[in-house]
């Protein structure tokens, strides 16, 4: 875990290189860990987890380089959507959010409007107050693109979560 708050840092300042070293380095101790019993305050900390923040920092890149790490991030986030299911709550909801802006980045706009609704619903089922600030930062994103009626509805539903 504290390699992944190093390479947030690194993924904070713009380099990507010590990003993805200290990312290498937080996979190599998860790996290590397993065979040691942890103490119960780190048991969340999986591989579903190490997917999440990896794909969550890699979209921080993204913002700044879609070509370079756009796709990077798409992929670390599909994989910890796939690992831990919607019963992970908020993490859950954080992933869909995530996804979606990489769509939106990646300039896939269908996919991008379907990852919208997707979290819109699973940001409505949470009481996270991270979850709706990462909800409020996917919205112009909607505002900025087509106005077609799925674009329209994806927007809706995020207002509506905002405002409930």
């Amino acid at each position: 875990m504290l390699h992944t708050r190093e390479a947030w840092a690194y993924a904070a300042m713009g380099r990507g290189a010590a990003f993805r070293r200290a990312t290498a380095e937080a996979t190599e101790a998860l790996s290590d860990a397993e065979a040691l019993e942890e103490p119960y305050w780190i048991a969340y900390f999986d591989a579903a987890e190490l997917a999440g923040v990896t794909g969550g920092r890699l979209l921080e890149l993204a913002r700044q380089d879609p070509r370079q790490y756009a796709d990077a991030a798409a992929d670390s986030i599909r994989h910890a959507l796939a690992t831990r299911g919607p019963e992970a709550g908020r993490s859950h909801a954080l992933d869909l959010i995530g996804l979606a802006e990489c769509h939106f980045l990646q300039g896939d706009v269908t996919s991008a409007v379907d990852r919208t609704r997707a979290a819109a619903d699973a940001a409505g089922r949470t009481q996270s107050n991270r979850v709706r600030t990462q909800l409020g930062q996917l919205y112009p994103y909607t505002v900025r693109r087509n106005t077609s009626r799925a674009m329209s509805e994806a927007r809706t539903m995020i207002r509506d979560v905002l405002a409930g």
